[in-house]
């Protein structure tokens, strides 16, 4: 590997990125984001579409924005569990080439920014809704509010921030 793929690769796994979306820089820390493998933004939750088959492999020709669309649970295989239990997941589709992703968030996404996406998917247009659900990914709903705001705020919160 030449010196300046390997610093590339470096850059990408333990330093930071600036988010072609809102051009903060972003610390890529598994200390910080609380993941092996930072994917998005944690102020505006915008990522970009670098990964192919799996998380981390850094692989994806098309290097377009994916814009953060709604929020899901991760799969979770408790045969007796309740249906919408788990890890809150974010959902990405990209701008280039319309992938969907689902990304762990990570501890420190703005929680507020979380939110926003949650209420903004409500008004994701049908097709979209209907790509999502012929991919298997369930979008969580307005009556998953109190999930949501439990997630992210703790028990007994009401999507209200202090």
């Amino acid at each position: 590997m030449n010196r300046r793929n390997r610093l590339s690769r470096m850059g990408s796994q333990e330093g930071s990125f600036r988010c072609l979306h809102c051009h903060y820089q972003v610390s890529s820390s598994p200390f910080l984001a609380g993941v092996q493998n930072r994917n998005h933004c944690p102020y505006c939750l915008w990522s970009r579409h670098v990964d192919f088959q799996k998380a981390g492999d850094r692989l994806a020709s098309c290097k377009a924005e994916m814009q953060p669309i709604g929020l899901t649970m991760k799969a979770t295989p408790k045969k007796y569990g309740p249906a919408k239990a788990g890890e809150l997941m974010l959902i990405h589709r990209c701008q280039g080439c319309g992938k969907l992703s689902i990304n762990r968030i990570a501890a420190d996404d703005t929680p507020a920014r979380l939110l926003e996406v949650f209420h903004l998917s409500f008004e994701l247009a049908p097709e979209v809704k209907d790509e999502l659900a012929n991919s298997g990914v369930v979008i969580l709903l307005p009556e998953d509010e109190q999930i949501v705001s439990e997630q992210l705020f703790g028990k007994g919160s009401r999507g209200k921030q202090e």
